[in-house]
């Protein structure tokens, strides 16, 4: 294999916010030990993306997730860039023609993480309370706990959606705790919330990292630092959630675990104001993840029927 060096480096896309540039260091730092390399041998290139260049409308007004990856991904595939380090939970379930997404590191934490200067929890907001988030399926599980809550727009990256905060914008609002972990703000005024009461974004957590089909150099490479059991809850969690996206634009939280060589698999959909939710559960052999995630996501699909979807 012919390896990068500092005068042909590998060449790693990302994003610019602070942690899209931790999530692209950790892959370089990754690459580097496990081919005894120095960082030098690893550029990493920033590409602002529409998503971080319109913040003053929900995502769902501008065209979705792929809003967060298409420069990226074009970039890659003209060859300026030859892999790309995502969060998993904004990456579409397809990708385009010539690109795969088959290497991802060990996840972090999975769970939400609830941020407010004053409050401990959601039982603590009064009725009326204002409380930010860009995300619809964290809007909804709001509105379904606590629908006399208000809910208002809060895009940005995760500095941002802070100093909004900050600024009294809203009194509350949720981040992820794998961001918060990943950047070390362990000041921030955070609780956790369990699974069990906020089920997370389907592949939250997860830092995902793409390739030309082609690129057999970045093939072998990736594989080196790809996490298996990180793949295998994936597999299952983006199998349920492409299976739903065919067929509606709703909220949509999952979550696979493992237990020894049994996959435990948790999906919920959601109306958008939060006014109905449909979960489910399912085990199974890890090897078969996939395939429970899409079962799941039919089944869930039947149980709604197409008046759940029918929201507009």
């Amino acid at each position: 294999m012919n390896l990068p060096t500092p005068q042909h480096p590998l060449m790693i896309g990302t994003r610019g916010s602070p942690l899209a540039l931790a999530q692209a260091h950790e892959t370089r730092e990754r690459l580097a030990s496990a081919f005894d390399l120095p960082l030098e041998a690893f550029t990493i290139v920033v590409i602002k993306t529409t998503g971080d260049k319109i913040i003053d409308r929900p995502l769902k007004e501008i065209g979705g997730k792929g809003l967060f990856t298409r420069e990226i991904e074009d970039d890659m595939l003209s060859g300026r860039i030859d892999i790309a380090v995502h969060s998993m939970k904004d990456m579409p379930t397809l990708q385009p023609e010539g690109l795969v997404l088959e290497t991802y590191l060990p996840r972090e934490d999975v769970r939400d993480a609830f941020i407010s200067p004053r409050a401990k929890g959601l039982d603590d907001l009064a009725p009326g309370t204002v409380v930010g988030t860009s995300s619809l399926r964290r809007k909804a599980q709001l509105k379904l706990r606590r629908p006399d809550l208000e809910v208002v727009e809060f895009r940005g990256n995760l500095q941002t959606r802070l100093k909004k905060l900050e600024d009294g914008v809203a009194e509350a609002t949720f981040l992820a705790m794998a961001g918060l972990n990943r950047l070390g703000m362990d000041d921030v005024p955070k609780t956790a919330i369990e699974v069990d009461t906020m089920l997370p974004a389907v592949a939250q957590g997860a830092i995902g990292i793409e390739r030309r089909v082609d690129d057999s150099r970045s093939a072998e490479m990736l594989s080196a630092i790809h996490d298996t059991t990180t793949g295998q809850r994936l597999a299952a969690e983006r199998a349920f959630l492409a299976a739903l996206d065919g067929s509606c634009e709703t909220p949509i939280a999952g979550l696979a675990t493992l237990e020894g060589g049994t996959l435990h698999l948790k999906g919920e959909v959601l109306r958008p104001d939060g006014s109905e939710a449909m979960d489910d559960a399912a085990s199974c052999p890890i090897e078969d993840g996939a395939e429970a995630g899409r079962e799941m996501a039919e089944k869930l699909l039947t149980r709604a029927g197409p008046a759940f979807f029918d929201w507009r």
